[in-house]
């Protein structure tokens, strides 16, 4: 099963847990903050996704494969939840509601449409996996190393968050940089899947961030009848970093609803 960090509610709710689904190069402990803010009166579940963080190792990143997996943690914490998920973690999120419709209550999806994009992230990998990791022993001088080829301090932030440097053997990445390669095509396109989710579903997007453009809603209407759409103003695609307090309220809002 996926590595899974569990926030316990602060507060007892009859509602079932929140689960927080990250996206490509992420991990649970990216949400940390916002997973204990939605806790006050909520459980939230925070998970590693396949080939990232301390989750399992596998030779596919396919939709359904990521589906499969929040089925089953799902299945282990009751039966049944609210699902937020960013960027790829939406993708997986929104299969997840298609295939296991059962599973999911209400469904947010972050910054991302159910269409195939164009963007390739290899860059990133070539990156990491460029990155000379001998006698690295702080994060600061990995930051230096990593500005050689990633010149955005934001980016290179969060990719050293997957960088462990007390590993034994030595630094590695939390991360299967080989299968997340091979798998590219995969992440950044989608498997045009069949049904629809009926239940109640936001699209919340960055007014900066091109992700979810208008010409997508009739696609994303198809698979979901019942869409909603906001936008948080003054954020970007990352918009849970770049407007957390506003992301949170959004979020209680509509799942409290």
């Amino acid at each position: 099963m996926l590595n899974t960090i569990h926030y316990p509610a602060t507060t007892a709710s009859d509602l079932p847990p929140i689960l927080i689904v990250h996206g490509l190069y992420g991990s649970a402990r990216n949400w940390n903050v916002i997973a204990r803010r939605l806790s006050e009166r909520r459980d939230v579940l925070a998970v590693d996704m396949r080939n990232h963080g301390e989750s399992p190792r596998f030779p596919t990143h396919s939709y359904p494969d990521m589906a499969a997996d929040l089925a089953e943690v799902i299945g282990a914490h009751g039966g049944q939840a609210d699902v937020i998920g960013h960027s790829m973690g939406g993708k997986a999120s929104m299969m997840l509601a298609l295939n296991h419709p059962g599973l999911v209550r209400r469904l947010v999806v972050a910054d991302v449409a159910p269409v195939p994009y164009a963007h390739d992230q290899t860059q990133y990998i070539t990156a990491m996996r460029g990155l000379d990791l001998a006698g690295l022993t702080t994060r600061g001088e990995a930051d230096r190393r990593l500005a050689e080829t990633v010149p955005e301090a934001p980016l290179r932030a969060f990719f050293l968050q997957s960088l462990d440097l007390k590993a034994e053997g030595g630094p590695r990445w939390r991360l299967n940089l080989d299968v997340l390669e091979a798998e590219m095509p995969k992440i950044v396109g989608w498997p045009d899947p069949a049904g629809q989710f009926e239940g109640p579903t936001l699209f919340l997007t960055g007014s900066d961030s091109h992700y979810v453009k208008p010409e997508y809603r009739p696609a994303i209407r198809a698979l979901f009848p019942n869409a909603h759409f906001a936008k948080l103003p003054g954020a970007g695609h990352w918009l849970h970093a770049d407007k957390p307090r506003e992301f949170e309220q959004t979020l209680k809002v509509f799942l409290d609803a």
